[in-house]
Formats: structure tokens, C-alpha cells, sequence
């Protein structure tokens, strides 16, 4: 897979890395001529280029047009905005993904930005919080589909009525589907006939509107 990333901050690099470490093509666009230096030391699989990614003749020289994965990682949510809207209407990149520094930014990352999956790491850090806080409840652990879906994760409680029941007991509503079930350290894939026992972190994907009747489903019980 070819991937072309746009900032070499710690995300930047550290996802160059990782891609490369796994065989993929990957470009990695930077505005310090310091840091590009630097980086072909570092991360030597990659393919390093100098330049502003907001700039169509940067990106067309990062042969961005044969790239299957854009992703925009700088400090600067404007510039990645720019970056992911060239990389979409400009080169028609499959997949664009962008870094949200300032969560209260996050609203203007969608497909009008040609933005396909937007990640915020404080929104991240406050999922994990909760997941480790919060039992009973739905915790939003990655939004889908610019956030017309997304991945969330409940942990039934110790006196959950669910907790003893088949799958095929409950009525889980339409836009709504179990895709995992996290038990005692191993992952079971869920069917019709599998049980749920307390403490099941069940992971789901569904509609915003469906989450509360996913929620009652699974607990039977109102939101605390």
C-alpha cells in the first residue's frame, strides 16, 4: 500500500515507521529542512520530501495521484484541512485521514473537507479514561463514516440482566450490530447462540440514534 504522509512531527514519524516496518510505500512530506535530515536517518524506508504539503506542486511531486492513503499529521489543524481537501478533490486519494490537534475543531474535519476519518488524540485519551471508568454505559471509542456511525464499547455490570443471556435473546435494534466481545483478556467473535457474562466488554458499531436503544437492549436499564 502506498501512503503518503503529510507532517514529521512524533505522530508523523512514528507512524512513517510503522508503516514502513510493514512494507508499505510510504512518503513523508516536511516543511524543516532539519527534520527531513534528520528523519532519513531515522526512519530510512521512507521516502522523504522537503517542502509545504499544503502546496498541489509538493504533493504532485510526493506522486500523491498513486497514493492509496493520505494522511494529514502536522500541529496545524488549518493546514491539514487544506492538505486533506487537495489530497480529495485535487488527486482523489481513496482515503484521507487527518490529525485534530484542537478538539473543538473537530466538527470542521468531515467530507465537505474531504476528510474520510478524522482522529483527535484528546478525544482518544478521554475514550480510554472512560473505558476504564465507566461500566454500564456507552463509551465512543472511533467515529465511522463522518461520524454517521461509529465503534462503541460497553461493559456489562456485575447485576446485569443481560449477563446469562444468548445473543439471540436480544432485540438489538436496526443500524446496530455486535462485531466483538472482549472476555478475560481474549476476543470471542460473537453468534446468535453466544452467552454474555458480566464483565463482557461488548464492542458494537451503530447510528447515533440507535445508541440509546443499542444501550437498553444490551442493559435493560436507563442511562445512570
Amino acid at each position: 500500500m502506498r501512503v503518503v504522509i503529510a507532517g514529521a512531527g512524533n505522530v508523523g514519524t512514528y507512524l512513517a515507521a510503522d508503516l514502513s516496518g510493514r512494507h508499505h510505500q510510504v512518503v513523508i512530506i516536511e516543511q524543516s529542512a532539519d527534520i527531513v535530515a534528520r528523519g532519513k536517518a531515522t526512519v530510512p524506508g521512507a521516502t522523504w520530501i522537503h517542502g509545504d504539503s499544503c502546496e498541489p506542486w509538493v504533493l504532485d511531486k510526493a506522486d500523491l495521484a498513486r497514493a492509496e492513503v493520505m494522511v494529514a499529521a502536522t500541529g496545524d489543524d488549518e493546514d491539514n484541512l487544506v492538505i486533506c481537501l487537495l489530497a480529495k478533490q485535487e488527486f482523489a486519494v481513496p482515503r484521507v485521514i487527518a490529525r485534530v490537534n484542537h478538539p473543538k475543531n473537530h466538527w470542521l474535519f468531515d467530507g465537505s473537507w474531504g476528510v474520510d476519518v478524522a482522529m483527535s488524540p484528546p478525544h482518544i485519551l478521554t475514550s480510554l479514561v472512560e473505558e476504564q471508568v465507566t461500566v454500564g454505559d456507552v463509551v465512543r471509542l472511533l467515529p465511522l463514516e463522518h461520524g454517521q456511525v461509529a465503534l462503541v464499547e460497553l461493559t456489562l455490570p456485575a447485576d446485569s440482566p443481560a449477563a446469562g443471556k444468548h445473543i439471540y435473546d436480544l432485540r438489538l435494534p436496526h443500524d446496530s450490530a455486535l462485531v466483538a466481545i472482549v472476555r478475560d483478556g481474549h476476543v470471542v467473535i460473537p453468534q446468535l447462540e453466544t452467552p454474555l457474562a458480566a464483565g463482557d466488554e461488548l464492542l458494537a458499531i451503530t447510528t447515533p440514534l440507535a445508541e440509546e436503544t443499542l444501550r437498553r437492549a444490551i442493559l435493560g436499564t436507563d442511562p445512570r
